[in-house]
């Protein structure tokens, strides 16, 4: 006979009238600590409720555990509310915000005399380790009425503000349900109130359910988001099921760190942000140049062998044809303002498609030139706030390898699979070869969206069969669509794990009646094509920024921007490297011979610290035998090695884009 089944954490179970949540958790045999700990339950509405929840009728529920998406909000939020207790037991005239649980962590906002200073952080940390030993009990409570709540929480003006509203603004509001407002209090061992906040929860049924947690640093940050509004003191942490589920955390943000594209692109002479110019708008430096040329080259090699003809259209455009687009009511605030010239306002482009729609448009179309597909390195301006703005990931000047295809209706999923595939292929020829994809519908509840049921029916249907049919994991995204349309968005993970958004491909039955785009069918009649959007980089900036910190800087030899450095170890070796590296060059290499006058070790630790992939050193025995010796980037060597075989090894490395192997290059 086999081992009676421990019941697995997501099995239903039924929580009798009467009883609580956590009495069947408890009979069902399920962890009530440690990193599997069951924190609360979900409801068959997906509502979450807390373990000491007693329906009045017999109910089914799914136990959610400490280590899900759900019980990591739980658990953060928690430790969100232990937080803000402890920043108005060290600093009592501090007045609460909110403190909502976010990607990895949480924040809270409180309105205080003065801004938090680090070691700040340490006493807060302290104090709010009393609190976890405490194990002080979260629970709810429900206000009768509005007048209750303000009279409890009159001297906390940003409760207040949000019980005006009954929650209506964020999570922390908590108004759910009937639209009951509740309050959460943390009691002492002997069930006193010693701390509450107004709050929907759920939360963890005691503090000392919290692990492990980490305050990070302060910001400041405005009321709900609004420039208009106070200016508050935001205080971010991070709470993890486990003490190594923290540490491991902690050591992913150093290698980020260590990784930030934004200061290897100052240690390789990449590329910056000159005041001058403006926030968000990059130049490129040589180094850089030579990387961003490489992209560029690649991308549109590939473009034309896919079937895509190259074009351009320029940085500025008449108010009008964003209106007939359909963006300027969606994407007015994320544009630069108008210039006024010669009667008309001219807007900076956000979006190359308008102006691809009317070269579709600029004479008769047959069925026989379908699929049409346009390409072009399209620059285009967006004004991102400046608390956005963020390096090479979010400027305010990009350039997409943005391209369109007009398709048939019945050509459209196939159009679909051929651009998945291309995108699949660009991002494993750069490395980036671990990635799902995500399909991004609309609101059906939101005004944002045009277009009838039966259109984003047909898209959204065209697209998750594609995106199924290739097998790779699709992750749903509800309200995630642009206004015009579904789309499918290829999710990456770099090198130490972090997802980046990168190509898209858009599905879009709007723009074409907007424009009045027609071809002549077979038949002879007039029929409307669909029009698919698709960046295979998305911009060629945020790739490049996420490139840069996918391969720490160290980038394959294909992209590096020097491959080859020759290195004497006397001056008079020099020549004998330089002819050496004007055959390199010959056949297309990027090759230097380090002239400079430190010492052969000092330019050894130069072209590491530059992660050229090929160190070529010469001395006596070199030059007399015809031979040159490698040094690679990650320390390994290769010695007297002929000259022709020399070249031929760089040459296979480059052009076969290798960055794996005993080089290591």
């Amino acid at each position: 006979m086999s081992a009676p089944r421990t019941p697995a954490v997501a099995d239903p179970l039924v929580v009798p009238a009467g009883t609580t949540a956590a009495d069947a958790v408890a009979a069902a045999g399920l962890p009530a600590s440690g990193p599997k700990a069951v924190v609360v339950v979900r409801e068959a509405d997906g509502r979450l409720r807390d373990l000491h929840w007693a329906p009045a009728a017999d109910t089914e529920v799914t136990p959610v555990a400490i280590d899900e998406p759900d019980g990591l909000d739980v658990l953060r939020h928690s430790t969100a509310h232990v937080l803000a207790q402890a920043v108005q037991d060290v600093f009592p005239e501090a007045r609460l915000g909110i403190g909502p649980p976010i990607r990895d962590g949480f924040y809270y906002d409180f309105d205080v005399e003065k801004p938090f200073q680090p070691d700040d952080l340490g006493k807060l940390e302290k104090r709010m380790q009393e609190i976890v030993k405490a194990g002080q009990a979260f629970r709810r409570r429900e206000y009768s009425s509005l007048d209750e709540a303000k009279a409890e929480l009159k001297d906390e003006p940003f409760k207040l503000e949000l019980v005006d509203i009954k929650g209506d603004v964020d999570e922390e509001a908590a108004a759910v349900g009937a639209g009951e407002l509740t309050h959460y209090d943390n009691l002492d061992k002997d069930g006193r109130r010693v701390w509450g906040d107004l709050c929907r929860g759920p939360h963890l049924p005691s503090t000392r359910m919290i692990p492990a947690f980490k305050l990070m640093r302060s910001a400041a940050a405005y009321w709900r988001g609004s420039e208009k509004n106070p200016q508050l003191q935001r205080i971010y942490g991070t709470a993890w099921p486990s003490r190594d589920e923290l540490k491991a955390y902690l050591n992913r943000l150093a290698e980020a760190e260590r990784r930030d594209h934004r200061k290897l692109g100052t240690e390789l002479d990449l590329f910056s942000f000159p005041d001058e110019i403006g926030s968000g708008l990059v130049v490129f430096h040589p180094k850089g140049g030579v990387i961003k040329r490489e992209m560029e080259d690649y991308v549109r090699a590939r473009h034309i062998e896919a079937g895509f003809q190259y074009v351009g259209s320029p940085h500025i455009t008449k108010e009008g044809l964003f209106h007939t687009s359909g963006h300027l009511p969606y994407y007015k605030d994320t544009m630069f303002p108008p210039m006024e010239l010669e009667g008309a306002n001219y807007y900076l482009k956000a979006m190359n498609c308008p102006m691809h729609n009317l070269i579709f448009r600029s004479r008769g179309r047959s069925y026989r030139e379908l699929p049409m597909r346009l390409f072009e390195f399209g620059t285009v301006y967006r004004y991102e706030k400046s608390g956005v703005v963020h390096g090479l990931t979010r400027v305010r000047g990009l350039t997409q390898d943005d391209s369109h295809s007009y398709v048939t209706a019945e050509q459209a999923p196939g159009e679909i699979k051929h651009l998945l595939n291309f995108v699949r292929s660009l991002l494993d020829d750069f490395g980036l070869d671990d990635y799902y994809l995500e399909l991004s519908t609309r609101d059906p509840n939101s005004d944002k969206f045009i277009g009838t049921d039966e259109q984003w029916e047909t898209a959204t249907r065209v697209l998750e069969e594609v995106a199924r049919e290739s097998g790779l994991e699709l992750v749903a995204d509800p309200g995630g669509a642009a206004f015009y349309g579904p789309k499918i968005s290829v999710q990456a993970r770099d090198a130490i794990g972090r997802t980046w958004q990168m190509s898209t491909i858009q599905y879009d039955f709007n723009m074409p009646t907007r424009f009045g785009l027609e071809y002549q069918a077979a038949d002879g009649s007039r029929q409307e094509p669909v029009m698919i959007h698709s960046a295979k980089f998305g911009s060629i900036e945020r790739f490049f920024g996420v490139l840069v910190e996918h391969y720490a800087g160290a980038f394959p030899a294909w992209l590096a921007p020097v491959q080859v450095v020759g290195i004497p170890i006397r001056d008079d070796h020099a020549d004998y490297l330089a002819a050496f590296v004007e055959r390199l060059r010959k056949e297309g290499i990027r090759a230097e011979v380090d002239y400079s006058t430190d010492r052969m070790q000092k330019k050894i630790r130069t072209a590491q610290q530059q992660k050229i992939p090929f160190m070529a050193i010469a001395g006596d025995d070199d030059v007399n035998g015809g031979t040159v010796s490698f040094r690679y980037r990650d320390g390994s060597q290769r010695n007297g090695v002929s000259l022709d075989e020399a070249v031929a090894h760089v040459v296979e490395v480059v052009r076969s884009r290798v960055n794996t192997g005993p080089s290591a290059v």
